[in-house]
């Protein structure tokens, strides 16, 4: 029996042993807590970290307050609702040193209350944080303080137009690409008007012509309304046939017509909740703009086949390159759908009408294209600026983008050429011979180099047409799928880009 009793002796020494061994090897700082909040027991890294601070209070040692904090509930209050047992905590214990902590309470072998506090040094990532903060506020100031400058000093444009660059590829990084990019007026006031109007649940209608950007706008007003975290959908009218437009947008029932084999929700039903951003408005039918209308009457939707009226919560974003108010006076529009869609008219004026945005916005391109493609272009000399300055850009900034992603394609030795752009800044009241414009555009550049961009753009059209269908575009061209891949594959052509989401 006494055997018995020593090698159990024995046994508890040892695994008290090697748990304060594995104590004290732990590399975060563990305290041993009582019920009067006395520290009992410290780890190596805590007593390298605080000092020896055994039989101290826990909260003068380790956090120098004057009584129990007040901001997280007590480990030892047992009829607290909810213990917050396992859940971090964050506090700034001295300047400069910040810890995150948790605490688990126990009983000791002598049935007494206790508790393990765990504290982890996170002061670097603290700094981390602060100085990414402090970035992201200044970055903004220090652009419009650049293109201030840009437009005061001539001279100085070719060494700023390098840091702009670096400045671009910088706030890329940190704070996104889906902002809005530009500093001229018009820009501002839309911006302004955005975030005034993005919190409520108003209907939006963007209007503006091709290319200015209106897909963007309502990205902004879902990203910075209270329906962020639901479902945003996109739907472009005018690429669905008129007689799958009601079934993709209101669903079917089962049985509603040759094929429907199951019920199907539309996108309305999909959205309930969120947002949804109906494209090309102004091309539906009569019919569609009765079932829309109705929808933002009454909330409310009819699927195919069915009489049951099915309540949506959704808010609507349309967006239009048409004038209306004409498509109203001439009957082809319903002018009470356009008085509800019209709630907040969100315009974007196209590029011309805002030139001070042209060089912001080649330059944010050609930072895209360069890594895109792993060019080394590094600036916008200032013969290509004044030829895109000088351009009238009937495509908007599509057009100024596709402009730019060719340009970045041709350069050479890291320089962007005014030729490389292919814009011809005499256009003729009726555009003149196609074959004389293409004849210009080509006639600075090597015949070999000619022959090839043009085909570059010929498969680039093509797919931009066909929203990136291979076999279509191979239909279109009369090319195999082999050809045609081993071409994109030269130009550095993906038809990713192309397809819509």
């Amino acid at each position: 029996m006494d055997e018995i009793l020593m090698g159990t002796q024995d046994e508890v020494l040892r695994l008290a042993e090697n748990t304060k061994a594995l104590f004290d090897l732990l590399p975060d700082m563990l305290f041993i807590i009582k019920n009067d909040f006395v520290i009992e027991r410290m780890n190596a890294a805590a007593i390298s970290q605080l000092g020896d601070q055994q039989g101290r209070k826990c909260y003068q040692a380790i956090f120098g307050l004057d009584r129990p904090c007040e901001d997280a509930m007590c480990p030892f209050d047992v009829e607290s609702p909810a213990p917050p047992y396992g859940q971090l905590f964050e506090k700034k214990i001295s300047d400069g040193f910040y810890v995150e902590y948790s605490y688990v309470p126990f009983k000791g072998y002598r049935r007494d209350k206790l508790a393990l506090l765990i504290l982890r040094d996170i002061t670097q990532k603290k700094y981390h944080e602060m100085e990414l903060e402090k970035y992201n506020r200044n970055i903004e100031k220090i652009l419009k303080e650049k293109i201030a400058v840009l437009k005061k000093n001539e001279q100085e444009r070719q060494q700023l137009y390098k840091e702009l660059n670096y400045l671009k590829n910088e706030a890329e990084r940190y704070i996104g690409r889906d902002e809005m990019i530009g500093e001229s007026k018009p820009v501002q006031l839309l911006r302004d008007m955005i975030y005034q109007v993005a919190p409520s649940n108003a209907t939006i209608l963007i209007t503006g012509e091709s290319g200015t950007g209106k897909e963007l706008v309502a990205d902004l007003v879902h990203k910075h309304s209270d329906r962020v975290d639901k479902r945003y959908l996109k739907f472009n009218c005018a690429a669905v046939a008129e007689t799958l437009l009601e079934s993709d947008l209101f669903g079917y029932e089962k049985g509603a017509f040759t094929g429907a084999t199951t019920a199907h929700r539309g996108k309305f039903e999909e959205a309930d909740g969120g947002t949804i951003f109906l494209d090309e408005i102004g091309d539906i039918s009569s019919k569609m703009q009765s079932s829309l209308l109705r929808v933002l009457q009454a909330g409310e939707i009819f699927r195919i086949g069915s009489n049951k009226p099915i309540s949506v919560d959704v808010r609507v974003i349309a967006a239009t390159n048409k004038d209306l108010t004409k498509a109203v006076e001439a009957g082809k529009f319903r002018e009470d759908l356009y008085y509800r869609l019209n709630v907040f008219n969100l315009h974007q004026v196209p590029l011309r009408e805002r030139k001070d945005d042209i060089v912001v916005l080649a330059t944010n391109f050609l930072v895209n294209f360069r890594e895109r493609f792993n060019k080394e272009v590094t600036l916008l000399p200032n013969s290509v600026v004044e030829k895109l300055l000088a351009y009238d850009w009937p495509g908007n900034v599509r057009e100024l983008r596709n402009v730019i992603q060719r340009a970045v394609l041709l350069s050479r030795d890291g320089v962007i050429s005014p030729a490389s752009l292919g814009i011809n800044l005499k256009p003729t009241a009726d555009q003149g011979d196609a074959a004389s414009g293409a004849v210009e555009k080509f006639s600075n550049l090597p015949l070999k180099e000619s022959i090839s961009l043009f085909e570059a753009e010929l498969i680039t059209h093509s797919l931009e047409k066909r929203d990136g269908d291979i076999a279509r575009v191979c239909q279109d061209l009369s090319l195999s799928k082999t050809a045609l891949y081993e071409k994109m594959k030269r130009y550095e052509i993906s038809p990713k880009q192309y397809k819509k989401k």
